[in-house]
């Protein structure tokens, strides 16, 4: 009996890694995808972004977010809490957990990865929406304010036994974070984006939208489908064990309702994109894969894989329309991340009452809005603080000039005559 029981907390440790891994290559999915939306004069400071962005995500989520997030798993000291949280129960064999009435299918240190991988993907939605405009350090100083608070914090009432816990709480339901990871990430970006203001030329003294395109389309669509791959990590792993026949099962329907949201999202935009423009815009329809992933990440176990398609595809008609609609007022988010991760956020949220019998309208909304009010306004206060020391936006010559040469020196497509002033 105990051999099976290790076998099994091996295994389910194991999946639980793996799915990490997975989350993590979302890292170079944002990246990809961000690159190739950007003017090539910064490429270069996108990519420098992302993966400095992951790195101070996971070191802050170490040093203080784990801790904060999860406070029963020991994290109680003072000094490096998250820590002290990941190694609370590190010494316990499977056995010894279990047989003294513990429910444990994994290792502190699988979860902690885990959830530190989760929090470097919602900083990832703030990069894309301020790209162009903002100082790279002033950036980054947000990014340690962001991981290490302010995303541990709600994510503590949801999953850490706060006050919105489905048991317990007010009865939020989310599964793998339509609303704790993207809503969160979407509206810190949206507070940003406010104090930002929009790139210059984006629009017109009498209210015209001009477009600009980015520089690399292939790169934005190899990364989203390195999105769509890490997302059956992101949502697969939320399901937290695999050892067991049921649960086995709960993981193959995840796995194919998240694919078949990500499917209806693409086709759906694509068919508005079609009615709308009469054109095919490839823009829109890799917004409408995210839209449908994000969609499906509240709940992707309850709905039927034709209602996750439905769900899906509802999210890839609200990209396009809400991608508009920003621009109407002028929101300038160059890869569309508040409209993916923020407005179908919330619907993917709101979306887990069709499907789930512990949803309730009120709880859902209630969710929502404690968690958009609490990551706006602290991140809305921590830009406002940056912006008046040390500033958040370059110089309108800097922006011109292209943030590869301003921050970082190095132009990622030298070869190409007039790159500093491409579009």
């Amino acid at each position: 009996m105990e051999a099976i029981t290790e076998v099994q907390y091996a295994l389910d440790t194991f999946y639980f890694l793996v799915c990490g891994a997975l989350v993590m290559w979302m890292a170079a999915g944002f990246t990809m995808l961000e690159a190739g939306m950007v003017r090539a004069k910064n490429t270069t400071e996108i990519l420098t972004k992302n993966i400095s962005l992951y790195s101070i995500a996971c070191f802050m989520y170490l040093l203080m977010g784990y801790g904060i997030m999860y406070p029963g798993d020991g994290a109680s000291s003072t000094f490096w809490p998250g820590l002290h949280g990941i190694l609370g129960d590190g010494d316990n064999s499977a056995v010894d957990v279990i047989a003294s009435g513990g429910d444990i299918y994994y290792s502190n240190l699988s979860d902690f990865f885990f959830q530190a991988v989760f929090v470097a993907t919602a900083m990832s939605i703030v990069s894309g929406a301020v790209a162009e405009r903002m100082k790279l350090w002033a950036f980054l100083v947000f990014c340690v304010v962001m991981t290490g608070f302010i995303y541990p914090l709600q994510g503590f009432w949801n999953w850490g036994g706060g006050f919105l816990t489905a048991e317990g709480g007010v009865g939020y339901v989310d599964f793998a974070g339509s609303g704790t990871v993207h809503l969160a990430g979407a509206a810190a970006a949206l507070a940003g984006v406010l104090l930002l203001g929009a790139r210059k030329g984006k629009y017109g003294p009498n209210g015209q939208i001009n477009p600009i395109t980015g520089a690399n389309m292939p790169l934005a669509t190899l990364g989203t489908f390195i999105l769509w791959l890490g997302w059956f990590g992101f949502n697969g792993g939320s399901e937290l064990k695999l050892s067991d026949v049921g649960e086995a099962n709960a993981v193959a329907k995840v796995f194919v309702n998240t694919n078949a949201a990500a499917a209806g999202g693409v086709i759906a935009a694509l068919l508005t994109a079609r009615l709308m423009f009469g054109k095919a815009d490839l823009t829109m329809i890799l917004n409408g894969a995210l839209a449908g992933l994000v969609a499906i990440t509240a709940q992707p176990l309850d709905p039927s894989p034709l209602l996750a398609t439905g769900i899906g595809a509802i999210g890839g008609v609200l990209v396009v329309f809400s991608i508009l609609g920003l621009d109407k007022i002028k929101i300038d988010d160059p890869v569309g991340a508040i409209s993916v991760h923020g407005v179908v956020g919330i619907w993917g949220v709101m979306a887990v009452i069709l499907s789930s019998a512990d949803a309730t309208f009120m709880g859902q909304l209630t969710g929502v809005a404690v968690i958009f009010g609490w990551v706006f306004v602290a991140s809305l206060a921590t830009w406002a603080i940056i912006k008046a020391v040390v500033g958040i936006r370059v110089t309108e010559e800097e922006e011109y000039q292209g943030l590869d040469i301003t921050d970082c020196g190095l132009e990622a497509y030298p070869e190409f005559t007039g790159a500093r002033g491409h579009n």
